[in-house]
């Protein structure tokens, strides 16, 4: 197991999505982020059935990150309560998981 870390989060719209990443990446909070969309989302939201087009992001970043970027995304979201879900990375290249953590400034 490593200690690199996805996070997943979806946003309204592609500005959204690219002011989220440009944000995490230019601060050093994540490595990488991926944006694809749009998807369409299905789910149960104050007790009625919705739908939406949203724009997924993948965040490439070090569990040491986790709580600021966590933070960052709260902070640039748009959403009452945003889906925002760390998934553990078990394997990887060396040498991409060696470049992941020190793009974040994390301890390699």
């Amino acid at each position: 197991m490593t200690e690199a870390i996805q996070i997943v989060t979806t946003v309204a719209d592609q500005q959204e999505a690219e002011r989220i990443a440009d944000f995490l990446v230019s601060q050093r909070l994540a490595a990488c982020v991926q944006i694809g969309g749009p998807v369409t989302s299905l789910f149960r939201w104050e007790g009625k059935l919705d739908m939406a087009r949203e724009w997924q992001l993948t965040i490439k970043t070090h569990a040491s990150r986790y709580a600021e970027v966590e933070a960052a995304i709260r902070r640039i979201h748009t959403y009452d309560e945003p889906e925002i879900l760390a998934l553990p990375i078990l394997a990887g290249s060396e040498g991409y998981l060696r470049w992941l953590a020190e793009s974040v400034d994390a301890a390699v």
